[in-house]
């Protein structure tokens, strides 16, 4: 199957920039892909969610504009540029897979077969 990895989290000042990274183990990457965040106290939200060739992207209202999602199919990673930064963000971001080729909406928990263990993203006021 596959395992997702995050990576690139930690602490920023509101305004700054993060890139956090998603690489992906296995045979294929032939799969929609998409980051979502936890923060505390709260349930897990979608950010934005990405098909297979990277031409199609769906983001959250709360981070359009600011966040930007790509990948790397020869390298199997997937990455989400955060910029403009704000306190709120502060939350686990996890990258999860829809492997099976099931899901029917980026936006949806159950899209999503396959999760990371998730990244600390801190913003600092």
């Amino acid at each position: 199957q596959v395992q997702l990895v995050e990576s690139g989290g930690g602490l920023v000042q509101a305004g700054g920039s993060l890139t956090l990274s998603c690489a992906a183990s296995g045979r294929t990457f032939r799969y929609s892909m998409g980051w979502f965040r936890q923060a505390p106290g709260k349930e897990r939200e979608f950010v934005v969610g990405i098909n297979i060739r990277g031409s199609d992207t769906y983001y959250a209202d709360s981070v359009k504009g600011r966040f930007t999602v790509s990948r790397d199919n020869a390298k199997s990673m997937m990455y989400l540029q955060m910029n403009s930064l704000k306190p709120e963000d502060t939350a686990v971001y996890y990258c999860a897979a829809d492997y099976w080729g099931r899901g029917e909406r980026y936006d949806s928990q159950e899209s999503y077969d396959t999760w990371g263990q998730g990244t600390q993203v801190t913003v600092s006021s």
